[in-house]
C-alpha cells in the first residue's frame, strides 16, 4: 500500500509504547526512540513508522516525501485539562498575588472564578468563540492537537450552555480535536452561598439532563476544595453524573486535602486533577483504583507556591500521570504546554521520556481518546508534533521557548515554520 506522504530522516522519533491503556509507574520510563526515523501516512492515519529508508512498497508516484533531517517528532501533544472558554481576564489580581493574597482569599472577596463568571455571562457567543479560537491557534502552534475544555464560568444554565456550544462549534471549525467537560460545579454562585447543597441538586436535576440531551459534554467535573464543594457534595454530583452516562473527573487536593481523591477512587473517576497536596494514602487509593493523576505544574508556578504535585511518589506507587496546562484566566493563564513539560522536569524531577509519555499516550487515555491518538500505532490519527530539536532531551533543556516547527493534524500540515497555516 502506497503512502500519501512519508516524513523521513528524523534525527529521533519519540514513539510511546501502546498497551491499550495508560502507562503506570515504571512503564512511564519506557518508550521506543527511533534514530533516522520515518513516518508514513495514508488517508490521515499512521501507516508505518521505522528507521532508515522507507520500504519501496510504501513509495508510489504520488507519494510526497518530506525531509526532516535534524528534527525530532512525537505524537501530537494532548492538553487534557483546560478551562478554555471564558470572558475577560484577571491581570488585576496579579498584584494581589504578588502581595501575598491567597487564591482562596481572592475567591472569598468575589474575585477569582467569580470575577470570570461575571465577565463570561456578559460575553456574547461570538466574543467567546473568537477569543477561544485565538487561544486554540496558539496551542496548535505549540504542538497541541487534542484539548479537553471545561465549562464552569457560567454557574447558570444559559452561560454554561453557551460555553459548551462554543466548544462544540470550534470542534468543527478548526483542526484541534476538542473533548468537552461540563463543570458547572466550579464555584458556589453568590445566590447559593448559604445553601450549596441546593446548587448541587439543581445541577443534578436540571442541568445534567440538558447537557446529555444536547450532547454538549462527555465528562462531568467538580471542584472539591475548602470553601468550594465538599467531598460529600462531590460524591453526590459525580454519582448522579455517572448514572446519567457521563465519564468523571474531579479537581482534588489542589490547596487542601479534603477527601476528593477518595471520591475519585470510589466513583471510578477517569482522572483526578491538580493533586498538589496529595497524601501517601491518597496516592495509594488512586493507584489501586486506576485513577490517572492529571498534574498541573503551571498552576503551582502561577500561584507562586512550592507545592508541586508529588509526581515521583505517584510513579513509585504505580500510578499513571499526565501533565497539562490548566489554561485559564486566573491560576494559569498560558497556552504553552511545552513550559508545563519543562516544569515537569525542573520542578517535579521527571525525565524527558516520562514527560513525553505524560502528554501523549497517557493524556490520550485520560480523555478517553487512547484508541485514536497519543501514539504512532498503525491506524491511529496522524497527529504529529515536529520539534526544531535533535533529540527528546533538547526541548526540555531549552526552556520557555516554543520549539515546535511543524504540526500535522489528521496527516495534513497545519503549522509550518512555527506559524499557523
Amino acid at each position: 500500500m502506497f503512502a500519501d506522504k512519508v516524513l523521513v530522516h528524523f534525527s529521533q522519533i519519540f514513539s510511546p509504547i501502546d498497551h491499550g491503556r495508560p502507562l503506570r509507574g515504571a512503564e512511564m520510563s519506557e518508550a521506543t526512540i527511533i534514530e533516522d526515523g520515518f513516518i508514513a501516512i495514508k488517508e490521515g492515519k499512521i501507516l508505518e513508522i521505522g528507521s532508515g529508508e522507507p520500504r519501496k512498497e510504501l513509495i508510489g508516484e504520488q507519494t510526497k516525501i518530506v525531509d526532516y533531517s535534524g528534527k525530532m517528532a512525537s505524537p501530537g501533544l494532548i492538553d487534557c485539562h483546560t478551562h478554555l472558554v471564558y470572558g475577560g481576564s484577571r491581570e488585576n489580581e496579579f498584584s494581589k498575588k504578588l502581595n501575598g493574597v491567597s487564591y482562596l482569599d481572592i475567591l472569598r472577596e468575589s474575585g477569582g472564578i467569580l470575577s470570570t463568571v461575571r465577565s463570561t455571562k456578559a460575553a456574547s457567543f461570538e466574543t467567546l468563540y473568537e477569543k477561544t479560537k485565538r487561544l486554540l491557534d496558539k496551542m496548535l502552534t505549540h504542538g497541541v492537537t487534542t484539548v479537553e475544555a471545561k465549562s464552569g464560568y457560567g454557574l447558570d444554565w444559559e452561560t454554561e450552555e453557551r460555553q459548551m456550544n462554543v466548544v462544540k462549534k470550534l470542534g468543527h471549525d478548526q483542526p484541534i480535536d476538542l473533548v468537552s467537560t461540563f463543570m458547572a460545579a466550579h464555584a458556589i454562585p453568590e445566590e447559593y452561598k448559604e445553601n450549596p447543597d441546593a446548587f448541587i441538586e439543581m445541577i443534578i436535576e436540571d442541568m445534567l439532563p440538558k447537557v446529555k440531551a444536547g450532547d454538549l459534554a462527555e465528562f462531568c467535573d467538580i471542584f472539591c476544595e475548602t470553601g468550594v464543594f465538599t467531598a460529600e457534595q462531590s460524591r453526590r454530583l459525580l454519582t448522579a453524573a455517572k448514572e446519567q452516562g457521563f465519564k468523571l473527573k474531579i479537581h482534588a487536593d489542589e490547596i487542601d486535602s479534603i477527601g476528593g481523591v477518595d471520591v475519585a477512587a470510589e466513583v471510578g473517576a477517569l482522572s483526578a486533577e491538580h493533586l498538589m497536596v496529595a497524601t501517601d494514602e491518597g496516592i495509594k487509593k488512586m493507584s489501586e483504583a486506576g485513577v490517572i493523576g492529571n498534574l498541573l505544574p503551571g498552576t503551582t508556578f502561577s500561584l507562586m507556591a512550592n507545592t508541586y504535585a508529588p509526581a515521583k511518589k505517584m510513579l513509585e506507587a504505580n500510578m499513571a500521570i499526565t501533565l497539562s496546562t490548566d489554561s485559564n484566566p486566573g491560576s494559569c493563564p498560558t497556552a504553552n504546554i511545552q513550559f508545563m513539560m519543562q516544569l515537569g522536569c525542573f520542578k517535579m524531577g521527571l525525565t524527558p521520556v516520562q514527560v513525553f509519555n505524560a502528554v501523549t499516550i497517557n493524556a490520550a487515555y485520560s480523555v478517553a481518546r487512547g484508541e485514536t491518538v497519543g501514539s504512532f500505532k498503525t491506524g491511529k490519527q496522524a497527529d504529529i508534533a515536529i520539534f526544531d530539536a535533535p533529540n527528546i532531551d533538547y526541548p526540555l533543556y531549552f526552556f520557555a521557548t516554543n520549539l515546535v516547527q511543524d504540526v500535522y493534524k489528521h496527516g495534513e500540515l497545519v503549522v509550518k515554520d512555527f506559524a499557523r497555516i
